[in-house]
This record gives C-alpha cells, sequence and structure tokens, in this order.
C-alpha cells in the first residue's frame, strides 16, 4: 500500500485566497461581492409562533453585528468570531426582517397538531400550518429566503432524526417514512422560495446538549441564507488556469416513499463557482440477483445529454472534460451510453469514478485519526481517501465518529489518481450549508443524494427546481 498527502485545497474569495470559508470571508469577503449584479439586499420572511419571531428578530440583529467564539486557545481556527452580517466587511450585504414580513402562528393551534395521536396526521397537520404562512409570504411578500422557526413541542412531536451516526450514502429511511422538513420543501417548491427550518432554542440561547456555540451557528446559518438568496457565490475553488474547463457531474438513486420506485437524481456542478444544476431522471430497474440500481445505455445518454446541454445554456460552450460521480459500480451499458453522448457532443474526455463507503482504516500514531487528505493506494484504480480525519489547520479532529475513508474507484479516467482525489477532495468544500470545510462527500454525490431525498416527495406533476438551494 503506498501512501501520499493531498494538501487541503485553497478557496477564492474577492481579495484573496485562504483554505477556510470562515478565514476567508472574514479576511476578504465573499467572492461574488465585485460582481455588480450580485444581490446585497437580502429580505428574510418568518414563520412560527409570536415568540419563535420575536427570537427570529433578536437572532438576526445578533448576526448583523457579529457573535464571538468561546474563547479556547487550542481551536482558535476551529472556532472562529462570526464576522457579522452587513455591508461593511464579509458578507458586504445587508439582511431586513420585520414585523410585515413574520407571519405568526397561534399557540393554540400548535397545541393542537402536538396532541394528535398519529404521527402521520401530526406531520400532515403541521405541514398546512406552515404552508399556508408561507404560501401568503411568497405571494404577497418581497422575500427571498422564508425562515420557518419550531418551537421545541412541535419538534419533539414531528421530528425523525436524519442519518443518525456517521454520515453514509445509503437510503436509511423506512417504508413510507414521513420527514416533515423533506416533504415541506418538497410541497413549498412551486412558490418559488427556498426554505430554511430551524428550531426555536437554537436561536434563543438555550443551551441545548450537543447544539454548536452561537458563533459556529450564525456561520452556517447566514452562509446558507447568503446562498439561498441566490444565485450568490460565497467562495470558490482556485483552479489551474492552464488547465481546460471541466464539469463534474454527480448521479445518484433515490426510491419513492412507498419504495415501488426507483429514479436517478442528477447534481451538476457547472465549473468551480459551483454553479449547479438538478435534474431528475427516469425510472430504473433493480437487477433481480444483486438489487443494485443500474441505469440503461439510453438512459444515461439522455441524462449526460440533458445535463450538458444545460451547462451549454449557462457557459455558452462545453466543457473539454467532464468527470462522472457515481455512488455504485458503473456497467458497460452506462458507460457506453455516457461516451456515445460525449462523443455527440464533442467533449474532449470523459472519466469515470465510483465514489464508495468504505469498512478499511488507517490508524496512525498518538490519539487522532489519520489527517484529511491522506490518500492510500490499494490497487493501481482503487484508492482510499480520507475526507474526514485530523485536520491540520484545526488542530485537532473535529468530528464525533472514528471517520471513514471514502473508496475512489477510477473506472476509466484520462487523469491521474492523485489529480482525482485532489479534485473531488475540493468539492467536498463546495457545500454551503456548512462553513466547518471537512465535509465527507464531494457535492456532487452529498448534493444528489439530498436532492433525492426531498425529490420522493414531489409527484410525476411537480417540476423540481434547478438550484440547490431549495433542496439543502
Amino acid at each position: 500500500m503506498k501512501l501520499d498527502f493531498l494538501n487541503e485545497p485553497r478557496l477564492i474569495f474577492a481579495n484573496g485566497n485562504h483554505i477556510c470559508p470562515r478565514r476567508g470571508i472574514t479576511a476578504y469577503g465573499v467572492f461574488d461581492q465585485t460582481q455588480e449584479s450580485r444581490r446585497s439586499e437580502i429580505h428574510i420572511g418568518g414563520i412560527g409562533t409570536a415568540e419563535g419571531i420575536e427570537t427570529l428578530g433578536r437572532w438576526l440583529e445578533r448576526c448583523k453585528e457579529g457573535i464571538a467564539a468561546p474563547a479556547d486557545a487550542r481551536q482558535q481556527n476551529l472556532r472562529l468570531d462570526f464576522c457579522g452580517f452587513n455591508k461593511s466587511h464579509g458578507f458586504h450585504a445587508e439582511m431586513h426582517f420585520g414585523s410585515d414580513l413574520g407571519r405568526s402562528i397561534k399557540n393554540s393551534d400548535i397545541g393542537r397538531v402536538v396532541n394528535i395521536t398519529s404521527r402521520t396526521e401530526r406531520i400532515d397537520a403541521a405541514l398546512e400550518l406552515y404552508y399556508e404562512e408561507i404560501k401568503f409570504l411568497a405571494q404577497n411578500r418581497h422575500v427571498d429566503v422564508i425562515v420557518c422557526v419550531l418551537p421545541e413541542n412541535l419538534y419533539d412531536a414531528i421530528s425523525s432524526e436524519e442519518n443518525p451516526g456517521q454520515d453514509t450514502l445509503e437510503d436509511d429511511l423506512p417504508s413510507e417514512e414521513l420527514n416533515f422538513r423533506r416533504a415541506l420543501k418538497a410541497k413549498a417548491m412551486p412558490l418559488g422560495k427556498p426554505l430554511q427550518l430551524v428550531r426555536q432554542v437554537s436561536l434563543d440561547g438555550t443551551k441545548v446538549r450537543e447544539q454548536q456555540d452561537d458563533a459556529t451557528k450564525a456561520w452556517n446559518f447566514c452562509t446558507a441564507l447568503y446562498y439561498k438568496s441566490g444565485p450568490t457565490i460565497p467562495w470558490k475553488l482556485e483552479n489551474e488556469q492552464s488547465r481546460g474547463t471541466s464539469c463534474a457531474i454527480g448521479i445518484a438513486f433515490y426510491r419513492s416513499r412507498d419504495r415501488a420506485t426507483l429514479r436517478t437524481s442528477l447534481a451538476q456542478i457547472f465549473d468551480e463557482l459551483g454553479n449547479g444544476l438538478i435534474l431528475r431522471g427516469t425510472p430504473v430497474q433493480l437487477d433481480k440477483d444483486d438489487r443494485i440500481p443500474r441505469l440503461s445505455a439510453e438512459q444515461a445518454h439522455n441524462l449526460f445529454s440533458a445535463a450538458l446541454k444545460e451547462y451549454r445554456i449557462a457557459m455558452r460552450n462545453f466543457p473539454a472534460r467532464v468527470v462522472v460521480h457515481k455512488s455504485s459500480n458503473f456497467t458497460p451499458e452506462e458507460i457506453a451510453g455516457i461516451e456515445d453522448a460525449a462523443q455527440e457532443l464533442r467533449i474532449d474526455a470523459v472519466d469515470f469514478v465510483t465514489i464508495m463507503d468504505s469498512r478499511f482504516r488507517l490508524f496512525r500514531d498518538g490519539q487522532y485519526p489519520p489527517f484529511r487528505g491522506t490518500l492510500a493506494r490499494v490497487e493501481s484504480d482503487r484508492h482510499l481517501l480520507y475526507s474526514r480525519g485530523s485536520v491540520w489547520y484545526y488542530q485537532t479532529y473535529p468530528g464525533l465518529y472514528v471517520p471513514q475513508p471514502i473508496e475512489l474507484r477510477i473506472v476509466k479516467s484520462e487523469e491521474s489518481p492523485r489529480l482525482i482525489a485532489n479534485e473531488i477532495l475540493g468539492l467536498t468544500k463546495m457545500n454551503w450549508n456548512n462553513t466547518q470545510f471537512d465535509g465527507k462527500y464531494p457535492v456532487t454525490l452529498g448534493c444528489a443524494r439530498k436532492v433525492g431525498e426531498v425529490m420522493k416527495y414531489l409527484s410525476e406533476t411537480d417540476t423540481p427546481q434547478v438550484r440547490y438551494g431549495y433542496y439543502m
């Protein structure tokens, strides 16, 4: 086994570059700050109880001024002061929220929902409560993002833990499971306003077990709001100017809620800016022997063609190279279909990479796991990458569980395994829902999976939104 180490990919901001999103925004400003067309005024709608609306207003005011991180000399880079959300520095934008942008839900209505015996009926009733107010704000107020504040008694009555324990690429919901967050995002999608769901206790300073400190919460909350208000670009990946244009595509599968249908969801990253496109594929069949979903050659051809044609509309040209990420092994039919489409579109090179969870572990001396960026060659086409692990910049391992590496199976590629792995490591930093930069999966697959979780609540006649901000 041969070991290698990849340096932390750098991110570009308005006036400089850095490996850390938080430090970069604080020191150099969001990337799109210099673009004349970008949004600098963000109007936020709010929905919750009267107390919840007041709590949201106070939280947004705190975020405008900045929030100090807990004093810990050992983790200054991990626990960074929140720079503030205002036009002076950092985000160089202003949030607007007032009584006319808030819609209150009566405590008696919340109590009625909480007392419903059936969990499914309870969630359905909660969906109607919030959807009616979302609809009013979307149709009658100028809002860019709508924040839904959940009081704790309602949260306890309707919540279900998502992805308990380690992150995984597997579909973890049992048959017919009803998830409030996913269902609400799907139900409100036709209204054209991205949602941000948050527990009221997360905004009022109440100390809840395992909650993040207020500065960290502000970083993640405000960056997500900024991106969802979009199109905006908080940061982009640094790339080599000498290399041709490239595009990364992630293909994942999701089941319908009744488990009767399996479909593909595709998350396309247009370029290093992270501009993306969400597409819903056609139903696929499971192999009766191994139960692994596969695309036919025609399906692979059509999905790839549709994605690249949308890329051309956005970028006015096709990329020189496309790398396709998939969470299961590629079949000869899938490769043939994609290569035929690439040839028709005159794409110079297509790389095929399977990214899977791995049960292998590497160990190093001391108490901490291997460093993020550790790359181990198992075979010529199989590599292990620690996208989570000890982070040199943080001087600690910031996770809660023993980290798993991801396995990279390079099925077909014109590039070196090291470059492929470095690209994947960079794409783990393009999730604008979390400003801690040690994400496990590249946004191509992490995004596609999140998209599938919401898409399963859309009907066949619903038109999915193409921006990722509606799904995160």
